[in-house]
């Protein structure tokens, strides 16, 4: 189990920088929907857990190493083509988000410039994924048990200091813009966006077992530690919309409400969520377009993490406004190739089985 468990913490660590962050993105696909997002919340968990188990068991079944042997495998030749090139687009993408969410953090904390935090996260970054593929993945796996730690002790504030009526939470939540039309909707599309931006890494973390059961479960404990996270940061919203109703960084305000030692310590943990995922992103990327063996590797991870630094400065609200809606909508694509790959999977089992049956007869 130790291996299943490194590889759903290097999950959980890879998709909460994205998905997670600011805490808006909870508030925009779930919260947003008043008591109905919980039921978007347990989708979403279902949904997490499938992909997460599918992915990381096919990496593991083609040792892979980059994304790249995955895709065109569930998607085929041309299909597979045009996924390909948009994973490997918003990889990079999603890298230079992280970047700039790092600044943005660093200037509303401390009101020292973002440049400041965009510069430490890129180095911090690069160093890293000049690292082999196991201490990476170590590495991405630490931050989540603190994360999960925080986000526990907010959720439990939460819910016991409540400052509002069970009746009034709804009409609260009601109040906001939420992203999608309905939570089944919101549901979908955070997971969509996420996966997309994730199943690169994903494909690469099962890769580093030959056991396939042992890649597919890390997966499931991901996709399920993902869920509790969503449902414990969504209640905790729900209960304080008075508070996180119109904050930016709605996490944030629901740790500094505990006291600004523990928004200083939570602060720490989303600058090491961030750090994750940037890692995961360029990681990813880097490998798809060179193999990790060749001796070009780190030059190549220099060079593509100074270009994200560049493409940081155009500023997280519009990369965040212009890179995530697109990446929902390749996410869906790239879902319905994960059940489709599955359901053949099944099905040739199945027959396999029947044939063995037949044979004995």
């Amino acid at each position: 189990m130790k291996k299943s468990i490194q590889i759903a913490g290097a999950f959980i660590g890879v998709i909460v920088g994205a998905g997670f962050a600011s805490g808006q993105e909870i508030l925009q696909f779930f919260t947003g929907f008043g008591w109905m997002g919980i039921g978007g919340a347990i989708l979403a968990t279902i949904f997490f857990a499938f992909l997460g188990m599918n992915l990381t068991q096919l990496g593991s079944r083609l040792q892979t190493d980059s994304h790249k042997d995955v895709i065109y495998h569930i998607c085929g030749r041309y299909l597979g083509m045009a996924v390909d090139f948009i994973i490997t687009f918003f990889l990079f993408g999603v890298a230079a988000v992280m970047l700039a969410g790092s600044g943005s953090i660093f200037e509303e904390q401390f009101g020292i410039p973002s440049m400041a935090g965009n510069v430490i996260m890129a180095i911090l970054t690069i160093l890293t994924v000049c690292l082999n593929i196991q201490k990476v993945i170590s590495i991405i796996s630490l931050v989540t048990p603190f994360l999960l730690v925080m986000v526990i002790i907010i959720g439990g504030y939460a819910l016991s200091t409540m400052g509002v009526d069970l009746s009034e939470v709804q009409k609260l939540a009601e109040s906001q813009t939420p992203a999608a039309s309905n939570w089944f909707m919101g549901g979908l599309l955070y997971v969509s966006y996420n996966i997309a931006a994730g199943a690169a890494m994903l494909a690469v973390m099962g890769g580093t077992t030959t056991d396939e059961k042992q890649a597919g479960m890390g997966g499931i404990l991901g996709g399920a530690g993902l869920g509790i996270l969503i449902l414990i940061i969504n209640a905790a919203m729900l209960v304080k919309m008075d508070i996180v109703g119109g904050s930016e960084m709605p996490i944030l305000a629901l740790a500094n409400e505990i006291s600004p030692v523990f928004g200083l310590l939570m602060f720490v943990v989303l600058l090491g969520m961030i750090y994750n995922t940037a890692v995961g992103m360029l990681y990813a990327f880097t490998a798809r377009i060179v193999k990790r063996e060749n001796p070009k590797f780190n030059l190549f991870a220099v060079l593509f993490g100074a270009a994200a630094f560049g493409a940081s400065f155009a500023g997280f609200i519009t990369l965040v406004g212009t890179v995530y809606p697109l990446m929902g909508y390749l996410g869906f694509t790239l879902i319905a190739a994960i059940v489709l790959a599955w359901l053949r999977g099944k099905r040739k089992a199945a027959g396999s089985m029947g044939n063995r049956v037949a044979f004995k007869q």
